[in-house]
C-alpha cells in the first residue's frame, strides 16, 4: 500500500510538472510595436497597444481555431523622429530577435519605407499607424505579391489628408469673411520633409481655385527653434489664414512665436503637435485658437465606439489619445477578428480576410480601396460613412472639436455633423 501511494504521489507530482512546463511552453501572439518611444508618438502606439491587449489577454485570449492565444507585446525604438536610419536596425531585430508574428506602428515616411521592405522580406503583416505618404500603399497596388503584408492602419493617406484639411481651410475662409468682411489671403508654412511635397504641391495649386488669394509658402526645419523671419514675412504678406503642414516640434515654436507676436491669422492644417494635451502648456497658452486637424477630441463622438475608446484611454493615460495610438484599433478591430475568422496566424489568410471586410472602429468605418486596375492598395477608403478625422481647436485652454460641421464632401453626399461639435473661433486680435 505504501508503495502504491508513492507511486501516485510521484506520479501526480509529475503530471503537475509536465502541465507546468506545457503551460511554460505555452504560445503568445507576439505583436512587435515599433516607433520613436522617447516621443509621444511613439508612447502614444504602446499606449494604445497596451491597452488592447490587456483588453483582450482579460477576456482569454485570442481564439485561433481549437486554442486560446494571449497576445504578447514586444517594444522596438526605432528612433525614427530624429534618425530615421535607426528604425530598419529595429525592425530586423523584431523579425530575427523577437519573432514576432505582427507588427504595428512607424511614423515617419522616410523610416517606413525601410521597415516596410523589411517586414515583406520576412511576410510579416505590418500595419502603419503613423506615416501618411501615398506611396507606400500604393507599392502595394503595383507589387501586390511582395508588399500585400502591409496595411495602412493611420491616418488616411496624404492625398485624403490634404482634401480634409482643404475642406476645413474652407471653414475657416468662410468664418473669416462672415466676420471680418475681408478677402482671405492664405500663407502656406510646411516643415521641410518627404511627406509634405506632395501636399504642399496640391495646396498651391487648390487654394487659388477655392477663390482665395495665396501669398507665399515658407518651408522651415521639422525642428526648428525660431520661426520670427518666417512669421515676420508672412504678417507683411497680409495673411489672415495660415496652412500648417507640420508633424515635428516646430509645431509648438510656430504657434508658440506666433501667439507672443499675435499674428493677425487662424492657423488651420496640420499640427500634431498641437493634438496633444501638453501642447497647452508648452506654448505658454499663446497656442490659443489653432486648428489643426486630428483623430479624436474629448466629447466628440463618430459613433458609439468612440467614446468609450477614448474615455477609457483618458482614465488610464491622463490625456486625450493622438491619431498613434489607434494601434488599439489595429489589434482589436483589426487583427483579432481576422485572427479569429481564418482560425490561423497564417498571414496569406488573414490578408485575404483582412481586405475584404468592411467594419466599424473608434474612429469611423474601415473599408480599404483598390486602385484605378483593381488591384488591393489597403489604403483606407475616405470621406463621409467611412473615415474622415476631425478638425479640432484649442479654445482657452480645451481642445475641442469644430469639424465637421453639416459638411458635405460633394453638392450630393450626405451631410455630416457629428455629436459634440461647435462652431470655430477667431482670435480676438484678428477682429482689431
Amino acid at each position: 500500500m505504501k508503495k502504491s501511494f508513492v507511486g501516485w504521489v510521484l506520479l501526480v507530482a509529475g503530471l503537475a510538472l509536465l502541465a507546468g512546463v506545457f503551460a511554460a511552453e505555452a504560445r503568445t501572439i507576439k505583436i512587435g510595436v515599433i516607433g520613436p518611444m522617447q516621443s509621444i508618438e511613439g508612447r502614444h502606439h504602446w499606449d494604445g497597444a497596451t491597452m488592447a491587449a490587456e483588453e483582450i489577454n482579460a477576456k482569454g485570449g485570442v481564439q485561433v481555431g481549437k486554442e486560446k492565444m494571449k497576445i504578447e507585446l514586444v517594444k522596438a525604438d526605432s528612433n525614427e523622429d530624429k534618425n530615421p536610419a535607426d528604425a530598419a536596425n529595429a525592425m530586423e531585430r523584431l523579425m530575427t530577435k523577437d519573432k514576432v508574428d505582427f507588427v504595428i506602428g512607424g511614423f515617419r515616411t522616410e523610416a517606413v519605407l525601410p521597415m516596410q521592405d523589411i517586414a515583406m522580406d520576412y511576410k510579416k503583416i505590418f500595419i502603419g499607424c503613423g506615416a501618411a505618404t501615398d506611396s507606400i500603399c500604393d507599392r502595394v497596388g503595383k507589387d501586390y505579391n511582395r508588399y500585400k503584408y502591409f496595411f495602412r492602419g493611420t491616418p488616411f493617406k496624404s492625398s485624403y489628408l490634404v482634401r480634409t484639411c482643404f475642406a476645413h481651410v474652407g471653414l475657416a475662409a468662410a468664418t473669416i469673411k462672415n466676420e471680418l468682411k475681408v478677402p482671405v489671403k492664405v500663407a502656406i508654412v510646411a516643415e521641410k520633409l518627404a511627406w509634405t511635397e506632395g501636399m504642399v504641391k496640391a495646396a498651391q495649386g487648390v487654394i487659388p481655385k477655392m477663390g482665395l488669394e495665396l501669398v507665399g509658402t515658407w518651408q522651415p526645419s521639422a525642428l526648428a527653434t525660431d520661426v520670427t523671419a518666417e512669421l515676420s514675412a508672412i504678417q507683411k504678406s497680409g495673411a489672415n489664414l495660415i496652412f500648417t503642414i507640420f508633424s515635428g516640434s516646430i509645431g509648438i515654436t510656430f504657434a508658440r512665436q506666433a501667439g507672443e507676436l499675435k499674428i493677425p491669422a487662424l492657423m488651420v492644417g496640420i499640427n500634431v503637435e498641437s493634438q496633444k494635451d501638453g501642447f497647452w502648456e508648452a506654448t505658454k497658452g499663446m497656442g490659443n485658437y489653432v486648428m489643426t486637424m486630428n483623430t479624436y477630441a474629448r466629447g466628440v463622438e463618430v459613433n458609439e465606439l468612440t467614446k468609450p475608446f477614448v474615455d477609457r484611454y483618458i482614465k488610464e493615460f491622463k490625456q486625450v489619445p493622438t491619431y498613434t495610438a489607434d494601434t488599439y484599433k489595429a489589434i482589436v478591430y483589426d487583427l483579432v477578428p481576422s485572427i479569429e475568422a481564418v482560425g490561423s496566424l497564417d498571414a496569406d489568410k488573414i490578408v485575404a480576410n483582412l481586405e475584404n471586410r468592411e467594419y466599424k472602429v473608434p474612429g469611423g468605418v474601415v473599408k480599404y480601396e483598390k486602385n484605378a486596375e483593381g488591384k488591393p492598395t489597403h489604403d483606407l477608403t475616405w470621406g463621409p460613412g467611412y473615415m474622415t478625422s476631425l478638425g479640432v481647436q484649442w479654445q482657452d485652454g480645451k481642445l475641442v472639436g469644430v469639424w465637421p460641421n453639416k459638411w458635405k464632401a460633394t453638392p450630393d453626399a450626405p451631410e455630416v455633423t457629428y455629436k459634440g461639435i461647435i462652431p470655430v473661433k477667431l482670435p480676438p486680435w484678428m477682429k482689431k
